[in-house]
């Protein structure tokens, strides 16, 4: 096999090769975000598992996937990114094959944590080895391909997770992972050429690591947990704080360290800071209504978890078409109108959706889904080209770390502000439609709003009328969604201004590169010397 893939390569092609080995992993990563809810009734009923272990299935892998993005990109710029995204690769695939051999709920959630870090390592290795790959020119077409497998994944993981989990077991879920890592890391030891910063000092930044790594993770678990807690619980205000102190710990401590984990400079390029921006939205809007709609599609219009996956291809097939097309129009007229555009697009697909009912039809949801897919698809492929074009190439791991952080913490912020939404009316609607209910009895009846639990039990009035306030309810939540996405437009076109000029070290392989950004210590050891 190997000798077979050496002869299909040359330096011509050796970059698509590289690509076709990042898509690889990148489907792995987004695969898995997909299918993992899918199984979790069957992995209840095969572990025992409490409610609680199946939260924290979910939400430890999320914790350390979200943790250490920048960790991970940083550290493949300053050790090596294909070293690096390897060592990811196989945390990823030993994972899940430990995962599939789980005979208790705390190994299954051990290791799912293990794979978050796995993750956590690939993710940022993906984005700055293509980027490192290809020249500028190139870049938008081939992070639009990226862009693209990140969707088929997305499309095909409902529906893939649903056939295993039906006909084979929910260990064939992770299973199917170790082949698909192996047959990446073959590609990337042949294909993928070792690059570094050969700028920054080889030196690891621990309090950077430590006060970052302390305040996401707190930050991330008061989201996720916000609502089934409270928001104004002791817990999150606990979690929000040491979230608030860690941070500003982190953006102190960053400027004075030789060595830092994230050069905030990079923030002082429009194309940048307004690409992060986008991203936040996009994702705060996307993983948000992706999430209550599923919910909508299951318990009110009834459909199985399967045909709800299907129905949603639309907005993934549509991305995937759409994300390659914006990627190479990035290439040739810039990204701020396409982000733009797109956002305009995912805002109108919003404000679509408004209009649902208890008994919409999905005649009526598609034309929302694919002005959605359509949508996102032109933001994802010119967002992300224009935050790698904008920083030099030797940054280009904790460049993606930082664009991939974004991103996961703006889903987690859109998750829990649209649960919250619905929450607060869906309290106010039930003391209306429901006034003979007591008040305790109403909060437990909150609590169930688009919480996912059957409520079967309950009697036919009582659960219409909590189906006509969810309904209500993410009517309204979807108001507040497409107005930020409206707003993320408005920002696109003003932060972006016009196209920058491209780095000299971001066109060639051989360029000059740009001087690193230079730092208090810097300038003053050589004010010394003179």
């Amino acid at each position: 096999m190997t000798e077979r893939i050496r002869a299909k390569m040359n330096d011509g092609n050796r970059r698509w090769w590289a690509l076709g080995a990042m898509c690889f992993a990148l489907f792995m990563i987004m695969l898995d975000n997909t299918v993992v809810n899918v199984a979790l009734p069957s992995i209840q009923r095969s572990l025992h598992a409490t409610t609680s272990s199946l939260e924290w299935t979910v939400n430890a892998y999320t914790l350390t996937f979200a943790v250490l993005l920048v960790t991970g990109g940083r550290l493949g710029d300053l050790f090596g990114r294909r070293r690096m995204f390897l060592f990811g690769v196989s945390v990823f695939a030993f994972s899940s094959f430990m995962i599939a051999l789980s005979q208790s709920d705390s190994w299954l959630i051990a290791f799912r944590a293990l794979q978050g870090a796995g993750s956590g390592f690939m993710m940022p290795g993906t984005l700055s080895i293509i980027t490192n790959a290809f020249p500028a020119h190139e870049r938008g077409r081939a992070i639009g391909t990226w862009a693209g497998v990140s969707a088929m994944a997305l499309a095909i993981g409902p529906v893939l997770g649903g056939f295993l989990v039906q006909e084979v077991s929910w260990q064939s879920i992770f299973l199917l992972n170790v082949p698909v890592a192996a047959l990446a890391i073959v590609v990337t030891l042949f294909a993928v050429q070792e690059s570094r910063d050969e700028t920054a000092t080889r030196e690891v930044d621990v309090p950077g690591v430590a006060t970052l790594t302390v305040g996401l993770a707190a930050l991330v678990l008061a989201l996720v947990k916000s609502n089934a807690w409270g928001w104004g619980s002791a817990r999150v205000l606990v979690l929000f704080g040491v979230a608030l102190l860690a941070l500003a710990a982190f953006v102190a401590i960053e400027p004075r360290r030789i060595a830092p984990m994230v050069e905030f400079g990079f923030f002082r390029s429009r194309a940048f800071f307004s690409a992060n921006v986008v991203a936040f939205i996009v994702s705060f809007a996307m993983f948000a209504t992706f999430f209550s709609l599923a919910l909508y599609m299951q318990d009110i219009l009834h459909f199985t978890p399967l045909q709800t996956g299907v129905r949603f291809l639309p907005t993934t097939l549509c991305v995937m078409v759409s994300g390659p097309i914006a990627g190479r129009l990035a290439d040739r007229i810039g990204s701020r109108l396409l982000m733009t555009a797109g956002l305009i697009g995912v805002s109108a697909s919003m404000f679509w959706m408004t209009g649902i009912t208890t008994h919409s039809s999905y005649g009526f949801l598609v034309v929302a889904f694919i002005l959605q897919g359509l949508g996102i698809g032109f933001v994802m492929s010119p967002m992300s080209t224009a935050a790698m074009n904008a920083v030099d190439r030797t940054k280009a791991g904790v460049a993606s770390g930082i664009l991939s952080m974004t991103r996961m913490v703006g889903s987690t912020f859109g998750v829990a502000a649209l649960g919250a939404i619905i929450a607060t009316v869906g309290r106010d609607q039930l003391a209306t439609r429901l006034p003979h209910v007591g008040a305790g009895q109403r909060g437990k009846l909150v609590d169930l709003l688009g919480s996912g639990a059957s409520t079967s039990h309950l009697p036919g009035g009582v659960q219409g009328a909590l189906n006509e306030t969810y309904v209500y309810a993410l009517s309204k939540g979807l108001y507040a969604v497409g107005s930020l996405a409206l707003l993320g437009a408005l920002l696109a076109w003003v932060l972006m201004g016009r196209p920058a000029r491209t780095p000299a070290s971001a066109t060639s392989p051989g360029a000059e590169p740009v001087r690193p950004l230079e730092r208090p210590a810097e300038r003053a050891a050589e004010r010394a010397h003179a």
